[in-house]
């Protein structure tokens, strides 16, 4: 009876680890997290540019934060490529 619940407990803990990473996964791919990387970049630049005395900061940071947004939405592209030609397991 001992190597049944001992068992269950294993599965409990397999089920519990394939939800934390399902949660994961799904983060890492919504458009809310891609929305609060935008965020927070666009207000991080601002404020270097807005320290370092550069002209019309709140216009110029767009750049940057756009850039880095799109680089994200590009990954998954370049990923399946990847996995599909130079991913050997």
């Amino acid at each position: 009876m001992n190597e049944i619940e001992e068992l269950k407990k294993e599965i409990k803990k397999i089920n519990e680890r394939n939800s934390r990473v399902e949660s994961d996964k799904a983060w890492e791919t919504s458009w809310a997290r891609k929305i609060v990387i935008f965020v927070l970049t666009y207000c991080a630049i601002s404020i270097y540019f807005f320290a370092v005395g550069l002209p019309a900061p709140l216009v110029n940071s767009l750049v940057p934060a756009l850039a880095f947004v799109i680089s994200t939405l590009s990954l998954p592209f370049f990923k399946k490529h990847w996995v599909k030609n130079f991913y050997k397991k």
